[in-house]
C-alpha cells in the first residue's frame, strides 16, 4: 500500500501512556482531515488496544507497547503490538465477556469495542510473542455541496 505518511512509536506498559497514546494517534492522523466523529473512533480503539496490552500482556510486569500508523487519503491504518503472554486461541477471545481476569471486575469487551468503532480488525499472534492487533478506519469526506443548510 502507499501511504502518505507513517509513523511508529514504542513506549512502556504503563497505564499513564494509554492516554499518551490516544493523543499521539489522533494527533498524527489530523493530518487527512478526519471528522470529529472519526477521530473520536480511532481514539477509543486504541485507548482499549493499547489498556489491553497494558492489563493483559505484561500481567506482572513492564514490557513494551508499539503502535505503527499508516495514512492514505481516505484511510487510517493501526498497528498495536505488545511481546507479553498472548493468547492461546483468538477466537475465543474475541468473544464478548471473554475475559482472563475475572476477579477483576473486567468486562470482557475490548475487541467488540475495537470492532464496533473501526472499519476492519484483525487479531493476530505476534511471531516474536504476544500480540499483534490491526485496524482500519475509513475517512469519509464530505464534499461542501454536502455541508450546505438546505431551506
Amino acid at each position: 500500500m502507499n501511504y502518505i505518511n507513517e509513523m511508529t512509536i514504542r513506549f512502556k506498559s504503563l497505564s499513564v501512556n494509554e492516554g499518551f497514546a490516544r493523543s499521539a494517534v489522533s494527533a498524527f492522523c489530523v493530518g487527512i482531515n478526519p471528522s470529529l466523529d472519526d477521530i473520536i473512533d480511532i481514539k477509543t480503539a486504541v485507548s482499549e488496544a493499547v489498556t489491553n496490552c497494558v492489563v493483559h500482556a505484561y500481567p506482572n510486569k513492564i514490557g513494551e507497547i508499539e503502535i505503527w500508523v499508516g495514512l492514505t487519503k481516505d484511510a487510517v491504518f493501526l498497528s498495536i503490538k505488545d511481546w507479553g503472554v498472548g493468547i492461546d486461541d483468538l477466537k475465543i477471545a474475541r468473544e464478548p465477556f471473554f475475559t482472563t481476569k475475572p476477579d477483576e471486575d473486567r468486562a470482557g469487551m475490548g475487541f467488540t469495542v475495537m470492532e464496533s468503532f473501526m472499519d476492519g480488525l484483525e487479531v493476530l499472534h505476534n511471531p516474536e510473542g504476544g500480540i499483534e492487533v490491526k485496524m482500519k478506519k475509513k475517512i469519509f469526506k464530505k464534499s461542501m455541496e454536502q455541508c450546505k443548510i438546505n431551506d
